[in-house]
């Protein structure tokens, strides 16, 4: 009856027919036949063939019921919400695990909608997927009985995928490969594709790295071309350039960067003038001189948009002979750079600046240790010229904050690994005098650069790229509000100046142990910083003007700066319309968010290795998270974070209050808050799903 149906519906596609006339149609009389008629017309609604309106039944072919969006995937395909194209007034589309059809997790898929709803969103059904979001997917090969198959690394990718004999490409049990020609036909079957690289032992340290950098679609080694073309840049400068350059290879210039630190491209100094002020140099390695517009290196470099820092290896944006040699400021080497240079009074208030091409010959490579040793001790090479920065960069800050700049504290961690890449140390990175001056500098030089292609005496505006961060969602804002309440801090949502709320709330929960908790909501609450040629300022540094131009080693958007100031600086045409560079802005934002995704993954697998062995062990820790399944606990010394189920607490039966970040015991009445300090014990490390769960000690 229900093939006749649709057969009969697809030829009257204009129809529309109560239940009787269909009856009547067909012939059906009798009560068992009209009931089991309704029964069909009720599942087809359901499914989304038909569509009713009032007591008439027609053929779902409507524009507004046929839709396209993206699917985002819920755990291991338990559900998924569609996210519609074009469509800013509706909610997501909520697709329950039985309709998500032949679809994988980021596919742009064609839906139609049911009769019902889940929650306040519209349900709806996966009738076609319109693109795949992937061609390749990473995982583990693993055999069953007589057929092979591939457990994808992201459990978002909810269904293994089945290999023949012919395509394993000699892979063995346990490797970890890249699977592709992925063929899905029907969602009653698992889905077949062909293994197209093996990236060596499932569990191995390159084998790790090299799956996080496929599964993110992070290109992992340069091509021959590319290391050809970088092999033939030479590393001797000509004396023709050096004398179109500002010459500052006399001046003590030096840099400062962590202890592991491969590429330098920031080199710092600073001169006292005879009026009492100071020359602050901020020099940076001028890449754009050797990286051509167009260029394969360049090309390479855009599609990259940002070198990727996995937990010990790190994937360059340039290659080796560039990013470690040639545009490195290696000390005792003469480099190019482009060299911001800032007339700033005792009291860090600037007076004049102008930006140069330069030649500089660092003095020093100092390591964030060793200068902290030097601003603690007072005494060390180069003292009197790193404790005037020092004092420079904290009056800096000082007025940085006071105009309303939030310092978000995100706390980072650090990993001791074996030969073996293993973890065998975990310690939380300190953040201290010696990284702000750096950092203070930075920020500086970024926001004379902005500042000086759309001054605001003269209101020039040209094609530029900026580093922008929007207003704050003000729901978002009163839900934060009402979560810091909760634990004992004061936020006014309706403030003015929601900047200077957010400092003073930041400092007064500074040293506590929901320090971290109460900045990662924060940060939750903000936009999310990108780039744009649509200048509307930096909301969370409290800046008018900001770029990005101090890192040309490792981000793309500030090459194409340097190229832009140059260009504009010395009154020539630009290759880049705004069109350009606003493609250049969103595929670079969306290359930076693609490589944070994988950082944390890098991190959380780390996390999980040195946790293995340490099951049954109790930690401290402070929860992060609140949801209708359980909690979840970050460990005060590791950062690591887990999950405990409701489950698991067979104490009480508790019940989840979403609004007040809080669950309360039924029979106890014992709440546990978003920021509450426990105790806990790991039960649980599971590798292959990415899971850490804890059982809550009393």
């Amino acid at each position: 009856m229900k093939k006749e149906i649709k057969s009969y519906f697809k030829n009257h596609s204009s129809l529309k027919l109560k239940s009787k006339e269909i009856a009547k149609h067909f012939g059906i009389t009798e009560e068992y036949g009209y009931a089991e008629l309704k029964s069909v017309l009720f599942k087809l609604t359901e499914e989304g063939f038909l569509q009713k309106q009032g007591k008439r039944y027609s053929l779902n072919n409507s524009e507004t019921g046929k839709l396209i969006g993206q699917l985002q995937i819920v755990g291991e395909g338990d559900y998924g919400f569609v996210v519609l194209k074009g469509q800013n007034n509706k909610t997501d589309v909520f697709i329950p695990g039985k309709n998500l059809g032949t679809a994988f997790d980021g596919d742009i898929v064609h839906i139609i909608l049911m009769a019902k709803k889940h929650g306040k969103n519209i349900e709806g059904r996966i009738i076609d997927v319109v693109e795949r979001n992937r061609n390749e997917i990473v995982g583990r090969l693993e055999k069953s009985k007589s057929f092979y198959f591939v457990v994808p690394d992201n459990k978002k990718i909810h269904r293994d995928i089945y290999v023949a004999n012919d395509f394993l490409k000699n892979a063995k049990v346990g490797d970890k490969v890249v699977i592709g020609k992925i063929e899905w036909k029907s969602p009653d079957v698992n889905p077949e594709g062909q293994i197209l690289e093996v990236l060596g032992k499932s569990g191995t340290y390159d084998a790790e790295i090299a799956s996080i950098a496929r599964e993110f679609g992070i290109t992992y080694k340069f091509s021959d071309k590319i290391l050809n073309q970088a092999e033939s840049i030479s590393e001797i400068i000509p004396d023709t350039e050096i004398k179109k350059r500002l010459d500052l290879r006399d001046t003590i210039t030096f840099t400062i960067d962590p202890e592991d630190a491969k590429d330098f491209d920031d080199a710092v100094s600073v001169e006292p003038l005879q009026n009492g002020n100071f020359s602050v140099g901020i020099h940076i390695a001028d890449v754009s001189h050797y990286v051509k517009d167009n260029s394969p290196i360049y090309k390479e470099a855009l599609n990259r948009g940002t070198s990727v820092y996995l937990v010990g290896k790190v994937i360059p944006m340039l290659p080796e002979k560039l990013s470690n040699i040639i545009c490195s400021l290696v000390p005792n080497k003469d480099r190019l750079t482009y060299s911001v240079i800032v007339e700033i009074t005792p009291a860090a208030k600037v007076v004049s600046y102008e930006i140069k091409k330069s030649i500089i010959n660092s003095k020093r490579r100092f390591t964030y240790d060793e200068v902290q040793k030097i601003i603690e001790d007072g005494k060390g090479e180069f003292s009197d010229k790193i404790l005037q920065l020092n004092d420079i960069a904290q009056k800096l800050r000082t007025k940085r904050i006071k105009k309303g700049s939030i310092n978000f504290f995100s706390p980072e961690i650090v990993f001791k690994l074996d030969k073996n890449g293993i973890p065998v140390e975990i310690n939380i990175k300190e953040v201290r005098e010696s990284n702000n001056l750096i950092e203070e500098f930075m920020l500086l030089a970024n926001q004379i650069i902005a500042g000086h292609v759309n001054p605001k005496q003269n209101k020039i505006n040209k094609p530029f790229v900026y580093r922008i961060h929007d207003l704050p969602d003000r729901e978002k804002i009163f839900e934060f509000a009402r979560f810091v309440k909760s634990l004992g801090y004061s936020f006014d949502p309706n403030s003015a100046n929601k900047s200077k709320q957010f400092q003073q709330l930041l400092e007064s929960c500074e040293g506590t142990e929901e320090e971290a908790v109460i900045n990662e909501i924060a940060i939750r609450s903000m936009a999310k910083a990108i780039y744009s040629t649509n200048n509307i300022g930096h909301y969370g540094l409290g800046f008018k003007y900001y770029t990005h131009f101090t890192s040309p080693i490792r981000r793309f958007p500030d090459l194409i700066v340097h190229k832009l100031i140059f260009d504009y600086t010395n009154n020539k045409e630009n290759n880049f319309s705004v069109e350009d560079l606003e493609e250049i802005c969103n595929h670079s934002s969306e290359r930076e968010r693609n490589a944070i995704n994988a950082e944390r993954l890098s991190v959380k697998l780390k996390q999980i290795e040195y946790l293995q062995g340490k099951v049954g062990t109790d930690f401290h820790g402070v929860v992060s998270g609140i949801t209708n399944f359980g909690i979840f606990v970050e460990l005060s010394h590791t950062l690591a974070e887990g999950l405990i189920k409701f489950r698991d607490m067979e104490d009480d039966y508790y019940i989840f209050d979403e609004k007040n970040y809080t669950i309360t015991g039924k029979r106890t009445g014992r709440k546990i808050r978003l920021g509450d300090k426990v105790n806990v014990k790991l039960a649980r490390v599971d590798n292959e799903k990415r899971e850490i769960d804890f059982t809550l000690l009393d």
